[in-house]
């Protein structure tokens, strides 16, 4: 059928005002994405009447002149006619067919659809355990809606420390080793180790605190080299926190400062939160724990120095055992201001933060673009525009503290 269709689409061009091969094409192109089955067989016969109506002489001439070649094209039973048609009909269902086989079928196939067939693999990086968390859910959601259904066209390499850091440096090198298309890494260790790994392997970061000041990128409009992402803006947020806080512990004079000082960037975090403190009148009480075993004798000292609460700088180790911090804080009946909802529904006070699930989320379409060919340094980084206020009323009133109405009317969360 492909070769009769051929030599009639040769005769057709031939003899065929130019105009009108490119209407013809216009309008069987309309017909193919209008109607399918029956109503497309109908459509294109109505089709064919219209342009033998349209266009009789060149349906003629190319009776005359083709005789010699249809006698031979007759021989190939592909090429019977039908009862009810002519030679100029085969040769316009011809030539429209060939249109379609070696064009539109063709033209779909950009590199975009190319690499959307293709199964890509993406490797994610983190100082905790995401797989089957709310916010491995949310990036699947992501991939979900940009056409990424995992197993089928994309495959996902989950690699996660469960709190132990000094582990990313190996995780990160086994995605490497898998040959990645694109590695997810959240968190500052988590972008620190993958970029240590690889300079090849795009990589979009999730969380960072300071992208730019910890040499992530060299802007957060040009990234340059293999970085780009998303900003969790850490570095500007300390000091609302605090003021959140005294709004809830009203007559706070003495306050400790959990923190990781192993971590890149967050000393430069508890400095600006210090400073704020400071020049409110808050005495402070640096407090460091870079271990979970290191947290029971951090909340004694916290106790025994007469905190009046605490907040917990939200680096990897005080993410992952969130619940535990929450445990000793309300056995000292503490207050805390933690760094994101998830210690907040784990049993701290407040958190305010960018929403890491939104992040994750947002983290698919720089996948996305990565996966069709962007490079990631012209993939601006990007800022939340949006943060949330999210609190527990259960751990507040278990602290004996009655939140104010006017902080309650600017949660984004309320957990009871």
């Amino acid at each position: 059928m492909q070769r009769c269709c051929v030599h009639k689409l040769r005769n057709l061009e031939r003899k065929a005002p130019k105009h009108a091969l490119a209407e013809i094409r216009d309008d069987f192109h309309r017909i193919v994405y209008a109607a399918s089955g029956e109503a497309a067989r109908a459509a294109f016969a109505a089709f064919e009447r219209t342009w033998a109506k349209r266009c009789p002489g060149v349906v003629t001439s190319l009776q005359e002149g083709g005789v010699a070649q249809d006698r031979r094209l007759a021989e190939d039973p592909c090429c019977a006619q039908p009862a009810h048609g002519g030679r100029g009909m085969i040769m316009i269902r011809a030539a429209l067919t060939v249109a379609l086989v070696l064009g539109l079928l063709v033209t779909p196939l950009t590199a975009e659809t190319q690499q959307l067939r293709k199964v890509g693999r993406l490797g994610v990086l983190t100082g905790q355990s995401l797989e089957g968390s709310s916010r491995a859910y949310a990036l699947r959601q992501g991939l979900s809606d940009l056409g990424y259904l995992e197993g089928q066209n994309i495959v996902i390499e989950w690699r996660g420390a469960a709190g132990r850091v000094e582990r990313l440096s190996e995780l990160a090198a086994e995605l490497v080793k898998l040959q990645v298309d694109v590695i997810v890494a959240d968190s500052n260790p988590a972008v620190a180790a993958a970029q240590k790994a690889t300079r090849r392997i795009p990589i979009v970061m999730v969380l960072p605190t300071d992208p730019v000041g910890l040499g992530f990128v060299a802007s957060l409009a040009r990234p340059g080299g293999n970085t780009t992402g998303l900003s969790s803006q850490g570095r500007e947020t300390g000091g609302k926190r605090l003021e959140l806080l005294k709004e809830a512990v009203p007559n706070l004079a003495r306050l400790a400062i959990l923190w990781d000082p192993t971590e890149p960037g967050r000393r430069d975090q508890v400095k600006e939160v210090e400073t704020a403190a400071r020049a409110s009148g808050v005495k402070v009480q640096l407090v460091e724990a870079r271990s979970l075993s290191e947290l029971d004798s951090a909340f004694a000292t916290i106790a025994r120095e007469g905190a009046g609460a605490v907040y917990v700088q939200g680096s990897t180790i005080m993410l992952v055992h969130g619940a535990r911090i929450a445990e000793l804080a309300a056995r000292r009946r503490l207050p805390t201001m933690c760094g994101t909802s998830e210690n907040v529904e784990a049993g701290c006070l407040l958190s305010y933060n960018a929403s890491f699930r939104d992040l994750y989320r947002r983290a698919a379409y720089f996948v996305d673009k990565i996966l069709k060919g962007a490079k990631p340094s012209d993939l601006p980084v990007e800022q939340p525009a949006k943060f949330e206020l999210v609190m527990n009323l259960k751990t507040a009133r278990m602290l004996g503290l009655t939140l104010p109405p006017s902080l309650l009317l600017r949660a984004d969360q309320v957990i009871d």
